[in-house]
């Protein structure tokens, strides 16, 4: 089984930037990571809303206090 070596590496990764562009390089990453991590979480059976805890509201205490504050430094 071939295995690519340094040279053949950096061969490859000039010939992905000339033919992308260096603009592209990071949304073409981007978008490959989140392929590469989809595609693990389907395999495994792992679901991301299961593991999401849902988000508190925020406390009205902290919006009394400040504008409290507020009005005495005024």
């Amino acid at each position: 089984m071939w295995t690519p070596g340094p040279l053949e590496i950096v061969i490859i990764l000039v010939i992905v930037l000339i033919i992308f562009g260096p603009k592209r390089l990071p949304d073409l990453g981007q978008s490959l990571g989140r392929g590469m991590r989809e595609f693990k979480d389907s395999v495994t059976g792992k679901d991301k809303d299961k593991d999401e805890l849902p988000q508190a509201a925020p406390d009205q205490s902290e919006s009394t206090t400040t504008s409290a504050a507020a009005d005495r430094q005024q």
